[in-house]
């Protein structure tokens, strides 16, 4: 699998504007006081973690941004990716600039955060099944095939999107984890579109935005892994989640989500089946969700958890990459 200069050139450039950023950005943001708080609820190894700067996903959209631009390799749909990126990721900024600065604990309503997000996975829905690779067709991974969805393509991804932004929020809640995990996974989605450039110029755009997100985590990882400078806040997560979901629905390769994602999976549904499950029951399956905390709540020290999640994902990855 040839991976070709451009990409490792986004990739670099990506990286440093991330590494270098982090110096610029976080004693502005310490400075304008928007520290995490931390729940009470939760492992009580995480308040000394209480004040640390947040919104620092700014840092990972302005990489990406920065890197796309002077790429000079500009198509629709990176363009496309690139404006669901940023259209989460302005959800995330709002919420968290009214949890940190406005001093409003819950940030956006609950109502109000998934009436946005759902505009913007409609549109992504849309947008889809006029301009992806195959329309409506998804790829179905180990099988060489597709499936033409056709009328069921919109309401289908959009409930995929809206999973997937939601799910990788969930998973921001370790020093480094959702950073890392997605590193991974947008290199996955890289190498994937990459192989596939020959079919369609899409997937080159989509494979050149990937490697720009890959790029961006592993620059603003120096910065959020244990012990974190910085969290990404909703800011990052959102458009983190916004861009995987991005780079799926434009390459029709939605399917890989649950194989590569695997850990977002994981972690969405641990939260799903608690919460079902202690409302029937009045008792909890997991000490505590999303499954990260239920292995810290376990014993497990957060490096062991975020070292371990991000080895399963390199698995999950090349599994994926060899699916299709």
């Amino acid at each position: 699998m040839q991976v070709n200069g451009q990409i490792i050139r986004v990739i670099i450039v990506s990286f440093l504007i991330a590494l270098f950023l982090g110096p610029v950005v976080i004693p502005i943001l310490t400075r304008l006081k928007v520290g995490q708080s931390i729940r009470e609820e939760g492992p009580k190894s995480h308040y000394k973690k209480s004040g640390t700067p947040t919104m620092g996903g700014i840092i990972i959209v302005f990489s990406v941004i920065i890197s796309v631009f002077t790429s000079g390799y500009y198509t629709r749909e990176i363009w496309a990716a690139l404006f669901f990126m940023v259209g989460f990721g302005l959800i995330g900024f709002i919420d968290d600039y009214i949890k940190v600065v406005q001093k409003r604990n819950l940030g956006l309503k609950a109502y109000q955060k998934i009436l946005i997000q759902f505009i913007f996975a409609l549109l992504l829905a849309i947008y889809g099944s006029k301009y992806s690779a195959y329309g409506t067709k998804l790829i179905i991974p180990f099988a060489n095939a597709y499936i033409d969805l056709g009328v069921l393509y919109i309401p289908f991804v959009l409930f995929v999107v809206l999973g997937t932004v939601n799910a990788v929020n969930l998973t921001d809640g370790l020093d480094g984890l959702s950073t890392g995990v997605t590193l991974i996974v947008m290199a996955a989605f890289s190498l994937i579109t990459n192989s596939m450039k020959e079919i369609s110029p899409i997937f080159e755009g989509i494979s050149i935005i990937s490697a720009a997100v890959a790029g961006a985590c592993l620059g603003f990882l120096k910065h959020n892994a244990n012990p974190a400078k910085v969290f990404m806040g909703d800011t990052g997560s959102l458009a983190l989640g916004g861009a995987v979901a991005a780079v799926a629905v434009i390459s029709n390769t939605v399917l890989l989500i649950p194989i590569i994602g695997g850990i977002y999976f994981a972690e969405a549904l641990s939260v799903i089946i608690q919460v079902l499950h202690y409302k029937r029951t009045k008792r909890r399956i997991f000490k505590m969700a999303p499954l990260h905390h239920h292995f810290e709540m376990s014993g497990w020290k957060e490096t062991k958890v975020v070292g371990v999640f991000w080895i399963i994902t390199v698995i999950l990855a090349f599994i994926g990459i060899y699916s299709v």
